[in-house]
């Protein structure tokens, strides 16, 4: 089998996999690296978001042979360590707000969220309701209003 290298949470790895292997699969199966979670593989639900070089992205669409040597994936169980603190203000938020019920989703929730408020900030505005409504994770609980409000506030202290 081929082996792929890349970096997942700052640190190296070297997996040895098929080609065609979806990247969830080799974070869950081959690395334990289960903050992703699967919900459809299709790219719909989208409980899997993780970042790659900073960029939200759906590990259960990707195959591994797709993934550069130097690319960066960074899933909810590194995203404090881009803080450098015990847990990132976006994690701070959702437990202020007590977003969670069954929490399936929430690792992709606070993923896409944190991307999302990179690039918003990144044009130099603040976040807004078009861009909240831009998000298109699913919630089975339904606790769409206390993630949104979560974003509000995470976003003010990123």
């Amino acid at each position: 089998m081929p082996k792929y290298s890349f970096q997942v949470n700052g640190e190296r790895v070297t997996v040895d996999v098929e080609k065609n292997v979806r990247l969830l699969w080799v974070l869950r199966d081959v690395l334990k690296v289960n903050g992703p979670k699967y919900g459809c593989g299709i790219n719909v639900c989208k409980a899997c978001t993780s970042h790659i070089n900073g960029k939200a992205f759906n590990p259960c669409s990707v195959q591994v042979e797709d993934i550069l040597p130097t690319d960066e994936i960074t899933t909810i169980e590194g995203l404090p360590d881009t803080v450098g603190q015990d847990l990132h203000p976006m994690q701070e938020a959702w437990l202020a707000r007590d977003v969670v019920q069954c929490g399936y989703c929430q690792p992709g929730q606070i993923m896409t969220a944190v991307a999302l408020v990179n690039k918003v900030k990144a044009e130099g505005r603040a976040i807004n309701d078009d861009d909240l409504d831009s998000i298109r994770n699913i919630c089975r609980c339904g606790t769409y209003n206390r993630i949104r409000d979560a974003i509000k506030e995470g976003a003010e202290s990123m």
